[in-house]
């Protein structure tokens, strides 16, 4: 099997995950400042199997799509453009920098690593990862009837 990569993606850095090959856990890559992130995407692909990207779905409150969405779609256009082979899916990030905050607090980091934001951002991309994995076996399980 190929790795799925995560992506959380900002204006000026974006954190990026990535699967195992099974698929089983996901992982923090690496934070990477954003001019660099499709270059460093064609990289990563060009020496590891990427079956998937996923691309954090900004989104508000109430569903709408937020005001980043205007950054993230010419992105996600030159990923689908550059590499055609690897099919590109918007998942839904809300909560994940609140929930980045939180993981830092209960893995017991220091208030001063907590600042570092290229952490957030990599954690944030994996959290998107992680439950874009869950989202997908729990269909998976929710089509599969026992006779």
């Amino acid at each position: 099997m190929a790795r799925i990569m995560g992506i959380d993606y900002g204006r000026k850095r974006t954190g990026v995950a990535v699967t195992d090959p099974l698929q089983i856990v996901a992982g923090n890559l690496a934070t990477v400042p954003t001019h660099q992130l499709l270059q460093y995407i064609k990289d990563y692909v060009s020496r590891e199997p990427v079956e998937r990207i996923v691309v954090g779905l900004p989104k508000q409150l109430n569903g709408q799509p937020s005001d980043s969405m205007s950054q993230i779609e010419p992105f996600v256009k030159r990923l689908r453009n550059e590499l055609p082979d690897v099919p590109v899916t918007m998942y839904d990030e809300r909560f994940t920098s609140t929930l980045a905050h939180r993981a830092m607090i209960d893995g017991g980091m220091k208030k001063s690593d907590r600042r570092d934001k290229s952490r957030v951002d990599a954690i944030a991309a994996t959290i998107i990862l992680n439950d874009y994995l869950q989202s997908v076996q729990s269909a998976l399980d929710h089509n599969n009837i026992d006779i």
